[in-house]
């Protein structure tokens, strides 16, 4: 026996129009909606960031402990085999601070970049099935990172605080900024690299290889003035100085690492910083939308290719 009901409710929606979802048109203006969608989903995009730290941290007695666990790891084994063994925190004044300040900044844009990748394969079960912007799993990776650079960077500022290396100048103004660039840039190239990896699987274990080199080719663990040493005053340096990564660590580091403001600890820094902190946060807006208008091509046919 049919429900009538039920047939006239499926009459109803057989007579309703097509409508294409998720591919807006118009350079600014398709941009402009898909945005709008995504501050209209802002309670669903919270739900994802959250369902993702619990699925992080899902049946663990540490709980949030484990985030910062892989830092502390690598922080002690940068310290005493580069620190101590190689011998760089005899020629680098705080070697532990320099590092932690430098790893804090990579794990936000290592996460960012290696969990976007993944977000819309990740959750193809919600793909499939239901219609939502789907930027907002790239965002809710973006979250998560955010998250765990907050608990991080409580950590660091508490062990600043206890050593008596507070930042006090206006120098610390580099850090604010280098991490809204660092922040800018992540989710640009996360978006961009989500939309891609639905087509291109290998991109996924690209972006790991990549990460590793890009991470020995910031001072994370070295000083700058090594680079300036080696390479400075030549186009290599300004090669190296092109990486936003490295921009972005530098700023951290100027304004959260005291003893590299001492002029006679004899640690240098670029030329012109905050115009290139600023050129870089400017162009990496431009490839937020540019990543954004790819993305918004690419996702009409996530559903298939998954």
């Amino acid at each position: 026996m049919i429900d009538p009901e039920a047939h006239l409710r499926s009459v109803r929606i057989a007579l309703l129009p097509l409508a294409e979802v998720g591919r807006h048109r118009g350079a600014f203006a398709g941009t402009a909606k898909s945005v709008g969608e995504i501050w209209d989903r802002r309670e669903l995009l919270g739900l994802l960031v959250r369902r993702e730290l619990r699925a992080r941290y899902k049946n663990s007695s540490l709980g949030l402990v484990w985030s910062l666990m892989r830092p502390l790891s690598q922080l002690l084994i940068y310290y005493f085999a580069v620190g101590q063994i190689i011998g760089l925190a005899r020629a680098v004044p705080d070697f532990a601070i320099f590092v932690f300040v430098g790893l804090t900044a990579w794990t936000l844009f290592s996460e960012i970049i290696s969990n976007s990748t993944v977000s819309i394969i990740s959750n193809q079960g919600l793909v499939k099935k239901v219609y939502l912007p789907r930027e907002i799993f790239p965002l809710a990776s973006v979250g998560s990172a955010l998250f765990g650079f907050l608990v991080q960077f409580i950590v660091l500022l508490a062990a600043v605080v206890v050593l008596g290396r507070f930042p006090t100048s206006w120098d610390i103004l580099y850090a604010a900024g280098a991490f809204i660039m660092l922040v800018t840039f992540a989710t640009s190239l996360g978006v961009l690299l989500a939309g891609l990896t639905v087509y291109a699987r290998d991109l996924e274990h690209l972006v790991e290889v990549v990460l590793a080199v890009l991470f020995w080719a910031s001072p994370i663990v070295y000083s700058y003035s090594f680079v300036q040493n080696a390479i400075g005053g030549s186009a290599l340096e300004q090669i190296y100085l092109a990486n936003p990564i490295t921009v972005a660590v530098l700023g951290f580091q100027r304004g959260l690492w005291v003893a590299g403001s001492v002029p006679a600890n004899g640690v240098s820094w670029p030329p012109d910083m905050a115009t290139r902190m600023v050129v870089i946060f400017l162009l990496s807006v431009v490839f937020l939308w540019f990543s954004q208008r790819i993305f918004s091509r690419l996702q009409g046919n996530f559903a298939q290719e998954l």
